[in-house]
């Protein structure tokens, strides 16, 4: 019967997570290590654990409670996690138990002291740390006392801080049982923390080493400052020596106690730096077997290193895997494409199978590896232009690693060399300012794109697959079309030389802004534009807006409010008007380049909060009203500018170049949000078809629901398919991986050590206080910050400033209704800096951590000309 109950430390690995916990579980794995030493110790196992929670029916009340309390509730938590901790200390440890206890322990020795610690089944994960959630006793002498830690330690699994964590990593807290790990007391001369990676710049090769005199709690704790050592190739690097006034010590009776440092030890280093880099060669080993970089604790005894816990560094972004022992630079697919949140599988090998370039996965999101374009001068150069004129953070990042003269070998420039992140050629001549190029370019699209859905229907099962493969390569022959690509950089390089010349002659900054503002055929401003013609078909109909508010409050997520509007005064006509903007709309979404994400047209409700924003902001005609006003102020400014250039020496001629960018901007920057919009569109047809597959395969009980073919990748689906098999397994880690990369920061630029940059901006020219970005939309505008992460949350006022992490061309229906924007993602040729433009909104995107530091109903002005934020109060 013991057995249950007590494992030592010898018999147990990673493996058995479930009885041990995931600190005693690692414990065990690091003592079969060779040269790896680890304290004496067992286990008190989880079933010793639920042996006490049914010991304490009493309990189950409070953990349903528990279970419905919001985490952000502090003080509800506070009080059920009280109320239960005194329920598991309050229950005596059975006999049988005990005795269990009470027999390892003498097995230690008579009298020994112990660390008693708690292991918690979700704990030391990789994917959630847990560290220190739980609790940890030093120096417990004695099985009265060591029985006691130990209800303490189970009743740990209850703290407020633990329950927090548990409910925001989504964690059920009757699903999670505590073990405890009872070890051999060390009493070390120093101890502390060793990174095996950089836990701040993530870079794999270099190791951080924490520490102190006597017991690593007091680091821990915070009590003392650590030694700091930096290693890398075995070598210290760095180190920084804190002065050490106090540690902490094993009291002779129990327990620990604060002693001073004698003065003149007070300054000397808690580890030569030898002992470093012989720690950090304990610890590249440890590294090595877990199979990713760890958070370790140790203590230097006379006699050598004891580690007393392994754990994953949960906080560091995963590595693209490159197949070779080369270095690697990668630069964020998801900063580009206004989409930094994780992706699905599925989503994810979509997206690389449709791309124009091979690209890279990593904590659920896509890179693009540039590392030969950085190694030649040539296309070096030309990469760093385009980026840098898109987003200088991102091209600042690029010119940090450079800096390193040996992270990327050099190259001979191969000739010609590319002028873009996608891999085209030196740029053609220039088009001609004919409207009919991109009307043709738009016609052939949806030729495409009626051609895929009439084919599509008539395919279903592993020949769905082998079409769509097909379908793959017609949807990047049309993304590359020679004549797409051409006309892109053509509103391109014409908006970059009206900023850049009218700059030099006249001294104005963003000229451009105002001289694109109404341009035709934007599809992404006129989807803003067409929302406020629906508002305009609902406003006169009071019985349809009142449904409709209904519909907000319970926040929907089908059509089926759809179908009850007909019954309604006005509601077939209503209907009508949405449906129709679904036709035109419909596949487009927040994160839409996942195709996993629900589209509108599958979630209509979605866009219900902004149709009741425009219909109470908005008078009748507002569409066609800013659109004129858009045009007429552009109109103003070409004049405005053509007749101060002819006031210049030479102004003839510069007013008639410049009039021919001025014509060319406008005929073809629309255009640019088009391609996307092709995208999308099939997309949406991909993913009709994929989830009738998936339907199939749940109705043959082959997936528990369609939607868990998004966690398998394109191949993986077809094979289920073809052979109506699936690994549940893999489903259900997929899920647990997947929520666990919204937990990370992507960076602009990765390297392969692990290196995650974010670029700097290189300014001195705002006002102290001020948060820097980029300047994509000129004008200044003060107003209130309404900081808004989620579309359907949005609930603006005229006047309000948008605050948000990043905006994709599903925002574009609020543009209409704001003032100003400011992001924390973007470049000046991203889809919202570009709305923003038209709709003549002030706008400043890539601001670090703008949504954490401005606050909701902040007073704050935007200056969209210079690229910063005041906030006023």
């Amino acid at each position: 019967m013991s057995e249950r109950y007590v494992l030592d430390l010898g018999e147990v690995d990673e493996t058995r997570t479930a009885v041990v916990g995931g600190k005693g579980a690692h414990l065990g794995a690091l003592a079969r290590l060779d040269g790896v030493r680890v304290p004496d110790g067992f286990c008190v196992t989880t079933d010793a654990f639920r042996r006490i929670m049914a010991e304490a029916p009493s309990i189950d009340e409070p953990l349903d409670r528990l279970s419905r309390v919001d985490p952000d509730d502090r003080e509800a938590v506070r009080a059920l996690s009280a109320e239960i901790r005194r329920i598991l200390e309050g229950v005596a440890v059975p006999d049988d138990v005990a005795s269990a206890i009470t027999r390892a322990l003498a097995g230690l020795g008579e009298g020994t002291a112990c660390a008693v610690r708690s292991s918690a089944t979700a704990e030391d994960l990789p994917t959630a740390s847990f560290a220190g959630q739980q609790d940890t006793y030093l120096n417990v002498v004695g099985p009265t006392a060591v029985l006691r830690h130990v209800s303490r330690c189970w009743a740990s699994l209850f703290t407020e801080r633990a329950v927090t964590y548990r409910r925001r990593n989504g964690i059920d807290h009757r699903a999670v049982h505590m073990a405890v790990v009872v070890q051999r007391m060390v009493v070390p001369r120093s101890s502390g923390v060793l990174f095996t990676a950089d836990p701040v710049t993530g870079n794999r090769k270099v190791a951080t080493v924490d520490a102190g005199f006597g017991l690593g709690e007091a680091l821990v704790s915070g009590l003392v400052n650590p030694d700091v050592f930096t290693v890398r190739e075995d070598e210290v690097v760095a180190r920084t020596i804190a002065v050490k006034r106090r540690a902490l010590h094993a009291s002779p009776g129990g327990g620990t106690r604060e002693v001073a440092i004698d003065a003149g030890r007070r300054e000397q280093p808690a580890l030569t730096d030898e002992e470093a880099v012989r720690l950090v060669r304990l610890g590249r080993r440890i590294e090595a077997h877990f199979g990713r970089p760890q958070d370790i604790e140790w203590c230097l005894a006379d006699d050598g290193f004891r580690i007393v816990q392994s754990r994953p560094i949960t906080t560091l972004f995963p590595v693209p895997e490159a197949g070779d022992e080369e270095n690697h630079v990668y630069v964020s697919v998801g900063h580009g494409q206004m989409m930094t949140d994780p992706m699905k599988p599925l989503g994810l090998s979509m997206w690389r199978l449709t791309a124009m370039v091979p690209m890279h996965e990593a904590g659920g999101r896509l890179f693009v590896d540039v590392t030969r374009r950085l190694a030649a001068p040539a296309s070096r150069a030309a990469l760093l232009d385009v980026i840098g004129r898109g987003d200088p953070l991102t091209r600042d990042a690029l010119e940090t690693v450079l800096d390193r003269a040996d992270f990327v070998a050099p190259l001979p420039d191969e000739a010609p060399a590319g002028s873009s992140l996608s891999g085209a050629g030196e740029p053609p001549a220039p088009l001609e300012n004919d409207p009919a190029v991109v009307t043709e370019l738009v016609r052939r699209s949806r030729e495409s794109i009626a051609a895929l859905e009439r084919d599509i229907r008539t395919k279903t099962g592993p020949a769905l697959f082998d079409f769509l493969l097909e379908a793959f390569e017609e949807h990047k022959r049309v993304l590359t079309d020679p004549l797409s690509m051409r006309v892109i950089m053509a509103g391109m390089e014409a908006t970059w030389w009206l900023n850049d010349k009218l700059r030099e002659w006249l001294g104005e900054k963003s000229a451009a802004d105002t001289l694109t503002l109404s341009a035709p055929g934007n599809v992404t401003s006129e989807m803003g534009l067409a929302l406020l013609d629906v508002a305009d078909e609902i406003r006169p109909r009071p019985e349809v807006v009142a449904f409709l508010r209904g519909v907000k409050a319970q926040d929907a997520e089908d059509g089926d409010f759809l179908d009850e509007l007909p019954k309604l005064p006005g509601g077939t006509e209503a209907r009508d008007a949405i449906v129709a903007y679904l036709d035109r709309y419909g596949m487009r979404c927040v994160g839409e380049i996942d195709i996993t994400r629900p589209r509108w047209r599958e979630r209509p409700a979605t866009l219900v909060p902004v149709i009741l924003d425009s219909v109470g902001n908005f008078e009748p005609g507002a569409a066609g009203r800013r659109f004129e006003e858009g045009r007429r102020k552009a109109e103003e400014k070409e004049r405005d500018v053509l007749s101060r250039l002819r006031a210049l020496p030479d102004g003839d001629r510069k007013a008639a170049e410049t009039k021919r960018m001025i014509d060319r901007v406008r005929t073809f920057i629309g255009y640019r949000e088009y391609p996307k919009y092709d995208i999308i569109s099939r997309y949406f047809v991909y993913k009709r078809a994929l989830l009738e597959e998936a339907g199939r395969l749940a109705r043959d009980g082959v997936l528990a629901a369609k939607e868990d073919a998004f966690y398998l990748t394109f191949g993986e689906f077809r094979d289920a398919v073809r052979s109506h098999r699936v690994d549940g397994r893999l489903i259900e880690r997929r899920r647990e991986a997947f929520r666990s990369y919204h937990a990370l920061t992507p960076p602009r630029v990765l390297t392969s050590d692990g290196e995650a940059l974010t670029g700097a901006y290189r300014r001195d020219d705002a006002p102290a206080g001020a948060l820097i970005g980029l300047p994509v939309s000129a004008g200044t505008v003060e107003g209130r910050a309404r900081v808004i992460l989620d579309m359907a949350d949005a609930d603006l006022e005229p006047g309000d400033i948008l605050v948000t992490a990043f905006t994709d061309p599903s925002w574009s229906p609020l543009f209409v209704g704001i003032a100003g924007l400011v992001t924390e993602v973007g470049g000046l040729m991203t889809h919202g800096a570009v709305v923003a433009r038209e709709y003549g909104l002030p706008a400043v995107v890539g601001v670090e951590r703008a949504t954490r530091l401005i606050r909701d109903g902040q007073r704050i002005r935007v200056h969209g000309t210079d690229g910063y934020v005041e906030i006023l109060d």
